[in-house]
């Protein structure tokens, strides 16, 4: 792995402001994300982790509705739900704002008029459908009915959930509306189009080389150029958004699936701002050789691999997406997350209860990195029970505690040679660094998480092979040699896991001995000297009761 600092832009879908966050989410973006800058920043790479809440989504507008409220107030108790959820689960954003802010209206605006300028936006009369019983043009959202593709009857007015296809809500089948549940009727109003179709075979011949990216991710984007891209509206009859930068459309918006992707550029420009440098953006965005990463659920992938990358040749001197490693989708105990059935962990409900560590270990176990996974209570108990309890932490407290009561709570002294297995365990776990390191660069972080693990495994075996506990009688020299050695690969094994359990990680680097900061210590193992003072130890985990697996199932849907 490269040894010089790297420059890492970490973009990460925007939520709509409409629900709290549930754990299919959390899996699908937020999770990978953080693991990967975590990682990165670790290394020594220059890293920015940016996303925020999309405050104009028509979800947010609906939710307002059915409320009786406005988007304004719905927009920010879900943008603080947020925010709290992030911090409470370890999410390390560098920025997390919204699109409900003035930096992202002036980035907005600025792409929209460099876009118009060069003629890859036009005006156009498109038919849109009318809510006959409302009176009003419905936002794509705002329609539903069965998708002319896959024939899912679920399908919503800009995308079929089910095939992933974009969609306009004039080819919805059987369509509806959401707002009084008549049938909409198709009526000519003039909104400003993307001419996406201009940009087809760049885009094309830019995504044919991406052989890093996730063969799902490569080939759905190839199919859709394959089809060929069609022009796009990018303006809705809605007054909650970012505003039209011309005269006279005063009543329209500039839509949410436009602007929304600019918020990547947004935020990173207001985070150079407060950050006391405004020009501090520009590494991220035009230095050719850094790399931007695009963490989306596969609902995402349109807009990751051939509408923001269409935008941004438009536009250009802006660096297009390195990698989109889209997730597929978390169903929970067997069915989709589903906020109208409250079908979901949802996360400030989670968090009230749990600990976050157990849940980021067990999603990152089951990441949906190549197809569909099922979280259920029950795996989640065994493997916070199996594997977090007794593989983990059993290792650290074992060690830890044989040594305060057998060796005056000091790292013991080793031998002048350690023994074939001790050497060979201490070389098992420098390798993982690299091995570990290889498989989140490359975001396979199930890999990543087993690899870490298996150091752990590898620990356990040593511990009962050289059983320390009776050698302490029978051989001293060999039980200081064998919890010398288990303690170093304690404080080694918890650098490799920083990036998965944040909060557990530093509390076992602590109780190896380590005095200050576990991210400053850096990619590699720490050696913890003989005579370190060691603290009293503690259990990392806390082992759950299988009655939780009824409780917790008993929430789904209620």
């Amino acid at each position: 792995m490269p040894d010089s600092p790297r420059t890492i832009l970490v973009c990460v879908a925007w939520p709509y402001a409409n629900t709290p966050l549930h754990a299919g989410q959390i899996a699908g973006a937020y999770l990978p994300a953080d693991i990967f800058a975590r990682y990165h920043r670790m290394r020594g790479d220059r890293v920015l982790m940016v996303s925020g809440s999309d405050a104009h989504g028509t979800p947010v507008t609906l939710r307002a509705e059915q409320e009786g409220t406005t988007p304004l107030a719905i927009f920010e108790r879900m943008h603080s739900s947020f925010v709290d959820t992030f911090e409470r689960l370890g999410i390390s954003f560098d920025i997390f704002t919204s699109t409900n802010t003035e930096d992202h209206v002036e980035v907005t605006q600025d792409i929209f008029e460099r876009l118009l300028e060069r003629d890859y936006i036009y005006e156009a009369e498109q038919t849109l459908l009318y809510d006959p019983k409302a009176n009003r043009f419905l936002p794509d959202r705002y329609v539903e009915g069965t998708c002319p593709h896959c024939g899912d009857p679920g399908a919503r007015g800009d995308q079929c959930d089910h095939c992933g296809r974009a969609l306009d809500a004039t080819e919805l089948l059987q369509p509806r509306s959401r707002l009084s549940d008549a049938t909409p009727e198709p009526l000519p109003t003039n909104h400003f189009f993307l001419r996406l179709s201009a940009f087809n075979e760049r885009l094309r011949e830019w995504v044919e080389p991406q052989a890093h990216w996730r063969p799902a991710v490569r080939n759905f984007t190839l199919g859709l150029l394959r089809e060929g891209l069609h022009d796009r509206a990018i303006t809705r009859d809605i007054e909650w958004g970012v505003p039209i930068p011309l005269e006279g459309y005063e009543q329209k918006r500039i839509y949410v699936w436009f602007e929304a992707v600019i918020g990547y550029l947004s935020a990173t420009k207001e985070w150079a701002e407060r950050s006391g440098d405004p020009s501090a953006w520009e590494a991220f965005w035009r230095d050719p050789e850094a790399r931007s990463y695009y963490f989306q659920g596969k609902d995402n992938i349109t807009f990751h691999t051939t509408i923001w990358p269409a935008m941004l040749m438009g536009y250009e001197g802006l660096n297009l997406p390195y990698d989109v490693p889209a997730n597929q989708y978390v169903t929970m105990s067997g069915s989709k997350a589903s906020s109208s059935r409250n079908w979901a962990v949802w996360m400030p409900d989670y968090l009230e209860r749990h600990d976050p560590d157990p849940l980021r270990y067990t999603l990152t176990a089951i990441m949906p990195e190549t197809s569909d996974t099922d979280f259920t209570w029950a795996e989640h108990l065994r493997r916070n029970n199996d594997e977090l309890v007794a593989r983990w932490g059993n290792l650290v407290h074992r060690v830890l505690t044989l040594t305060r009561r057998h060796f005056d709570a000091r790292v013991p002294e080793p031998p002048d040679e350690l023994a074939a297995n001790s050497r060979e365990l201490l070389a098992r776990l420098d390798a993982a660094f690299d091995a570990v390191g290889a498989a989140i660069e490359q975001v396979q972080l199930r890999h990543a998480l087993g690899a870490a693990f298996a150091v752990a495994q590898a620990a356990n075996r040593y511990l009962d092979e050289r059983a320390p506990w009776t050698a302490v009688r029978t051989d001293r020299a060999s039980a200081a040699e064998t919890l010398h050695t288990a303690i170093n690969v304690v404080s080694g094994i918890a650098t490799l896991l920083q990036p998965f359990l944040p909060f557990t990680s530093p509390e076992a680097w602590r109780l190896a001995g380590n005095a200050g900061s576990i991210e400053a210590a850096g990619w590699r193992r720490t050696p913890v000297a003989a005579g370190t003072p060691l603290p009293e130890p503690a259990p990392l985990f806390r082992k759950l009761d299988d009655s939780i697996v009824a409780e917790e199932e008993a929430r789904l849907g209620r």
